[in-house]
C-alpha cells in the first residue's frame, strides 16, 4: 500500500487531514498507520512539563518554542535523532501491517532525504496565511512555534499532490475524500 507524508506550514490542516484520511481510508476498508516523525519531540515536551510540575492535560497540546527548541537541538546532538526511530517505526509498520497505508503527519524539511528515502509521496497541505495564523490561535497552543524557525522551513520540492485548505472544512473533507479513493485504486 502506499506511504504518504503529509506537510505544510503550522494552521495549514495536517493534522485534520490526517483524522480525515483514516477515517475516509477506514471507511474504504484500508487500514492506516500513522508516524509522527516528531514523536521523540512530543516525548520530550511532556516530560519537560512533568519535571517542570506542569503535566499537560493531554498529549495533544503543543508548546511550539519549546518543540522549535527541542527539534533542533535534538538535531544539533544527532542530526538523525528524529528519523532513526521514525525509520524504525515505519519498517516496523510494513511488516505487521504490510497492507496499511502508512502517513506521516508532520513532515518537516530537515527529514525529507530519509523519508522520501523510505518511499513516502509528499502530500502539501497549503492554507493562506491569515487563516492558519487564526487556526493555531484557535487550537490553544501552549506558545506559537516561530514560523521563521528553520524546523518550520517551507520544503524545496515538488509534492506528489497539494490539498489545498483555504476555508470550508466540507470542501476539505471532500479532497481528502478524493485523495483516500486515488490511494486505494
Amino acid at each position: 500500500m502506499p506511504k504518504i507524508a503529509l506537510y505544510g506550514l503550522p494552521g495549514a490542516g495536517k493534522s485534520t487531514a490526517a483524522q480525515v484520511l483514516t477515517q475516509e481510508l477506514a471507511s474504504l476498508g484500508v487500514e492506516v498507520v500513522r508516524l509522527r516523525l516528531a514523536e521523540p519531540l512530543y516525548e520530550a515536551q511532556w516530560a519537560i512539563y512533568v519535571m517542570a510540575g506542569r503535566p499537560l492535560a493531554d498529549e495533544t497540546q503543543q508548546d511550539g518554542q519549546l518543540l522549535n527548541m527541542l527539534g533542533t537541538q535534538m538535531r544539533r546532538i544527532n542530526p538523525d535523532a528524529l528519523t532513526d526511530p521514525f525509520t524504525f517505526r515505519a519498517r516496523q509498520a510494513e511488516k505487521e501491517s504490510p497492507n496499511a497505508v502508512l502517513l506521516c503527519d508532520n513532515l518537516r524539511a530537515p527529514d525529507v532525504e530519509t523519508v522520501t528515502g523510505l518511499g513516502f509521496r509528499l502530500v502539501e497541505i497549503t492554507a493562506p496565511s491569515d487563516l492558519r495564523r487564526s487556526r493555531r490561535q484557535e487550537r490553544g497552543d501552549l506558545s506559537v512555534g516561530d514560523e521563521s524557525h528553520p524546523t518550520e522551513a517551507p520544503l524545496e520540492v515538488e509534492p506528489w499532490r497539494r490539498i489545498d485548505n483555504a476555508g470550508d472544512l466540507t470542501a476539505y473533507q471532500r479532497r481528502l475524500a478524493l485523495l483516500a479513493q486515488e490511494l486505494t485504486a
